[in-house]
């Protein structure tokens, strides 16, 4: 299955089904409650208080939530496809407290009290999401169940140990349970367990429900999305002046202009713009070197007999991964399917993003290979549906949200993979520093924070992809050796540890 991702920056894509999308597209459409008929483009030039670049959950949060501070607020989300069409649509389906840079690196750069604020401002988004899910009746499927990470030979055992103990050393702040060969077998079953860490601050969901329903809530509450629309550039202008964001089919003046488009950053690019006058032309910032996108793969299942779920056992809503080094994350669906996914795609010179990207065939085999092993109940089953998208990385591996006050220019992304929950958070976070509100979410160690520039190609190219293999390599070199590896060791600084 194959969806239809921008082929260059400026260029018009062909529209394609959504239902080609990924699975979860697929399966909302044919439950016949989402068609995801595409919503009407921009009709021509528009001024507004606040111009959201990006239909996914960035987004649509901070919409959402500036909307529910003040109805008042004319709010536009700019989508160049259908709300939902990107990572947001497609993910592993994990509401997770995950945060790309670990609690002591932050406490190093930020001090302690710092770090456990952001902590614990992740596990409220986690319950927050769940929280609109009720209110506003949206059916993603959402169930906090945690997540299991299994450690399945003696170094990843002794991986677990060390992350249980920094957990301690914070005060047990991620509420961290190292768990025994039963204790894990009680939450799933696996080959191998020598034992597993356990969290609860995750929940399942179904990510194109979430998303599409979410853009329903924007809708209600008095904002507007118009699809279908490319912002071609962000013209940044000054205080009071707004900025503008010039499209394919008109352009729209805003006081706050807020870049919601993760992977896609590198494709939008933001100049000193000619609103405001006098002041001397700011320096355009350089996006395609802010945050780069990296793929990641997924593939899922048929429905599986309740026999086959015995065995495997994610009852609960739990999500699983492992302690190896290259990622994998898994979840039981709804309807009982398994989801599975991993990195191990390549990154794309340029930080090109085309729809052939998702699909690598022999990142594919390698994911059911994987699952198999990982889970020898699932025999001879079929999988029925492969994915892929691009999520968004910057150079020090640090999410970041923020507003420049002398352009109305805000933007937030480079989740590393964990945007369902930081999404929120974000949006909650920009909706308060666009109309002004000093709260504790405007005061946490990622406000503001500004990226380390990517190295300009081909080095760019050259360091992603070397990193890529030195995880792969990273893993082979335990099994043989059966000591943590070097490699991993050395990646560990620019993996945000």
């Amino acid at each position: 299955m194959s969806s239809p991702v921008t082929p260059l920056p400026g260029a018009v894509p062909t529209p394609a089904h959504p239902a080609s999308i990924s699975f979860w597209h697929e399966s909302l459409i044919a439950s016949g409650e989402d068609a995801m008929a595409p919503r009407p483009a921009l009709d021509g030039d528009l001024e507004v208080d606040v111009a959201v670049i990006g239909g996914g959950y960035t987004g649509l949060w901070t919409a959402y939530y500036l909307l529910a501070a003040d109805p008042a607020l004319r709010v536009v989300v700019i989508e160049a496809r259908i709300a939902g069409f990107g990572a947001s649509g497609r993910n592993g389906g994990w509401c997770s407290a995950l945060f790309p840079r670990s609690t002591a690196s932050l406490a190093r750069s930020y001090g302690r009290e710092a770090a456990l604020a952001m902590r614990r401002a992740m596990h409220s988004s986690v319950r927050e999401v769940g929280r609109v899910c009720q209110d506003e009746q949206i059916d993603a499927h959402y169930r906090r169940g945690g997540t299991i990470s299994l450690a399945r030979s003696a170094v990843q055992l002794r991986r677990a140990r060390v992350e249980l103990a920094a957990d301690i050393a914070f005060d047990g702040i991620d509420e961290i349970a190292l768990l025994d060969p039963a204790a894990t077998a009680e939450h799933v079953r696996a080959s191998a367990v020598l034992g597993a860490t356990y969290t609860p601050h995750c929940a399942r969901i179904h990510p194109a429900r979430l998303v599409r329903g979410l853009a329903r809530a924007v809708e209600r509450r008095g904002g507007r999305i118009v699809e279908g629309t490319t912002a071609e550039r962000v013209e940044l202008g000054t205080t009071g002046s707004g900025s503008r964001v010039v499209t394919d089919r008109g352009t729209v003046r805003a006081a706050h202009v807020v870049r919601a488009i993760e992977a896609w950053t590198a494709h939008l690019p933001l100049t000193a713009g000619t609103t405001g006058a006098a002041t001397a032309p700011r320096r355009p910032v350089d996006p395609q070197r802010a945050v780069i996108p990296v793929y990641s793969l997924m593939v899922a299942t048929e429905p599986l007999p309740a026999a086959v779920w015995d065995e495997i056992g994610l009852a609960r809503g739990q999500t699983v991964n492992d302690h190896r080094h290259l990622i994998i994350y898994g979840q039981r669906t709804a309807d009982d399917r398994l989801v599975f996914g991993g990195r191990g795609a390549p990154y794309h010179f340029g930080s090109a993003i085309r729809a052939d990207f998702d699909r690598d065939e022999s990142v594919f085999a390698a994911l059911r290979s994987t699952a198999r092993e990982l889970f020898p109940a699932l025999g001879p089953t079929d999988f029925t549906h492969a994915w892929g998208g691009p999520l968004g990385i910057s150079r020090d591996w640090h999410a970041s949200v923020g507003l420049d006050r002398s352009t109305g220019f805000a933007w937030a992304g480079a989740y590393v993979g964990d945007g369902v929950g930081t999404a929120n958070l974000a949006g909650r976070t920009l909706a308060d520093l666009i109309r002004g509100v000093d709260s504790d979410l405007t005061t946490l160690p990622w406000v503001n924070h500004a990226w380390r520039a990517w190295e300009p190609e081909p080095v760019r190219w050259l360091a992603v992809n070397a990193g890529l293999r030195t995880m792969t390599a990273a893993d082979a070199e335990e099994r043989l050796t059966g000591r943590p590896s070097v490699l991993a060791r050395f990646m560990g600084p620019f993996l945000g540890h």
